[in-house]
């Protein structure tokens, strides 16, 4: 049997094993390849960005998954509320799903590991989880007064009384309402309280679902999309690149945005070292894991492919 014969009688379980390690082994040894953001990816990032500093400014973050699709859609929630509490941008979580809640809690938290003085109530707000029966009452309601269509928090506390809701009434302040979800996000958002009350809408999506949410980009009723782990990968490398960045001294030097910047091949992050914690990074080793086994995939298949129409012509020049 030559080469190609043998891969046709090829036990499936062989290929199962080089797949397993093309994944695993791009997580042990981690390596740098570029991350190269789209425009659907920096206009968030840049809407985001303008609020920094502000007390007028807040972004929702709205989460409607599972525990299902976190591997694509957790990283990009981690790496927006970084941004946020990096450039002291005021922001809300809310979710209508009882199995969000939990991640949406767990992102919270593991975020503010890395910055010890963010406060609740002060620099970000926890609505928590609310009924499904209450979607359109507070999509509706936060257009007139998000205290009151709100009311509580996941604490308990009287939204009205947080020192974060200074400044902040409804959607002329918490302009920006991100969803994240494995199907049709920002739907009800860009529905009624853009269409209503002109709240900017951005969504986070499954990568299978991102080709959906093009025609609502080009309608302007979203902002922009991240899809899928190279979308988070990509708002992890912006943040890296803008917010997070610090000056030859090593102290924090947030800068603008810039194209030019983020074209400049030198201002590649290096996610092999630990200058960047593993929680800001997973999208980007997650993408090295799934280059490789595409790349292994696409061989596989070639492969298959040949062999399978030598085999065909040597059966008929035998038969």
């Amino acid at each position: 049997m030559n080469f190609f014969d043998k891969l046709q009688h090829l036990d499936r379980r062989w290929i199962y094993l080089v797949v397993a390690l093309a994944i695993i082994i791009p997580f042990l040894i981690p390596f740098n390849q570029r991350t190269y953001t789209t425009e659907p990816v920096e206009n968030i990032y840049q809407l985001l960005d303008s609020y920094k500093g502000s007390d007028e400014r807040a972004l929702l973050m709205v989460f409607s998954h599972d525990a299902g699709t976190m591997p694509e859609l957790f990283p990009m929630e981690v790496a927006v509320l970084r941004h946020c509490f990096l450039r002291k941008i005021k922001v809300f979580t809310l979710c209508f799903t009882p199995t969000a809640e939990p991640i949406m809690t767990m992102a919270i938290e593991e975020v503010k590991i890395e910055f010890p003085d963010i406060e609740s109530g002060v620099d970000y707000c926890n609505f928590g989880y609310k009924p499904y029966a209450l979607y359109m009452p507070i999509v509706l309601g936060m257009g007139d007064d998000i205290a009151e269509a709100v009311e509580t928090d996941a604490e308990g506390r009287n939204i009205a009384e947080l020192p974060i809701m200074e400044g902040i009434v409804n959607y002329n302040e918490m302009n920006f309402v991100m969803e994240f979800s494995a199907s049709s996000a920002g739907y009800m958002w860009y529905t009624f309280a853009r269409a209503r009350f002109g709240a900017n809408v951005a969504a986070g999506i499954t990568a299978v679902m991102a080709a959906d949410q093009y025609p609502f980009i080009q309608s302007g009723q979203l902002v922009g999309i991240l899809g899928g782990l190279k979308g988070a990968a990509e708002y992890e490398e912006l943040v890296d690149i803008f917010a997070a960045h610090e000056n030859e001294q090593g102290e924090p030097a947030p800068r603008e945005f810039s194209r030019a910047i983020v074209m400049d091949a030198d201002e590649a992050i290096d996610i092999t070292s630990d200058s960047v914690p593993y929680e800001f990074k997973k999208a980007r080793l997650g993408m090295n894991a799934q280059t490789v086994a595409h790349v292994m995939i696409i061989v596989f298949i070639l492969l298959g492919n040949i062999g399978f129409f030598l085999q065909r012509r040597k059966e008929k020049r035998m038969g």
